[in-house]
């Protein structure tokens, strides 16, 4: 990757100094760094904010809660896990955090869960059908509210940063629900084939 990012900036200073423009490439380089420091700095705002929120949430049990409200469709999606093991309320966690743009945080939390899940798949060389839906499902990545992307159009001086809510909501809902399915059809599929 840091091969790409100089062959660009290499590629842009010769266009520039071809055409005349080479001050102007040297600008753009300038205040293209000042934008990215301030971007970075209203992330930091924001994911310090969303993770002692989502740390509040752990630890008052909020987290514990949610999972049980949603142990219905975890049940049904993650069929093979115990009812009490550990892996069900962070999978909550780690759902709540992507809920609220926060791929960061649900990250370590989503690595948790997938030791937990490899504690109980009974075939270790082999991802379990859980293991398979819990990737899907985070990569699919559905969100409520995008902070991440909030904060980079804040940063970035966006006049109504929070207008992509909806249709974040809408894309992120299908390819959530497209990858749910998937992921079931698959692990009947291939249940059927062993």
């Amino acid at each position: 990757m840091n091969y790409i990012f100089y062959f660009l900036i290499v590629i842009s200073l010769i266009a520039g100094a071809i055409n005349g423009r080479l001050s102007d490439v040297v600008n753009s380089i300038l205040t293209g760094a000042e934008l990215s420091v301030k971007i970075a700095f209203s992330l930091i705002g924001i994911m310090a904010f969303w993770l002692g929120m989502m740390r509040i949430a752990e630890k008052s049990g909020l987290v514990h809660l949610i999972a049980k409200i949603i142990r219905p469709i975890t049940k049904w999606l993650f069929n093979e896990i115990s009812p009490d093991s550990p892996a069900l309320g962070n999978i909550a966690l780690s759902f709540s955090a992507n809920a609220l743009g926060l791929a960061n945080a649900a990250t370590p939390i989503g690595l948790k869960v997938m030791e937990e899940l490899q504690e109980e798949n009974k075939q270790k060389d082999t991802a379990s059908n859980s293991m398979c839906m819990f990737l899907a499902m985070c990569t699919a990545g559905f969100q409520i509210v995008p902070a991440t992307v909030i904060a980079i159009l804040v940063g970035a001086g966006a006049k109504n940063p929070t207008e992509i809510i909806a249709p974040t909501m809408l894309v992120t809902s299908i390819a959530f629900i497209s990858a749910i399915l998937v992921a079931k059809l698959f692990s009947k599929l291939w249940r059927d084939n062993q």
